[in-house]
């Protein structure tokens, strides 16, 4: 028997994702997301992994940099970017599963 690829690149992706807590989103399906933030190159990008996190282990309060540096909220625009609640664009550089674990790599588009 064939063994099933470790990765998978994923096409559906959640439709918002809502701060919950220091360094937690939530999706509409009330999956949590632990973010990440990156600089590359004076760059900003996000990796959010797809985390089970019971809701009582969630504070209720968001650090100040997440609060300062991260949206409350993003919808997805397009199928490959979201738009945050100051009306800025993070296209999805990617979005895989592997070995069970859903991630996605966000990146602040550029003011034009």
């Amino acid at each position: 028997m064939a063994d099933l690829p470790s990765k998978v690149h994923l096409t559906l992706h959640p439709m918002c994702l809502r701060i919950r807590g220091p360094s937690v989103y939530q999706d509409e399906k009330q999956r949590t997301w632990l973010h990440l933030v990156l600089e590359t190159g004076g760059v900003l990008q996000v990796r959010l992994c797809q985390e089970d996190i019971p809701s009582g282990h969630i504070a209720l309060n968001t650090s100040p940099l997440t609060s300062s540096t991260l949206p409350s909220m993003w919808t997805l625009h397009t199928g490959s970017q979201y738009l945050n609640c100051m009306c800025r664009f993070w296209p999805i550089l990617h979005n895989i599963k592997e070995n069970g674990v859903e991630e996605m790599i966000l990146d602040l588009m550029e003011d034009l």
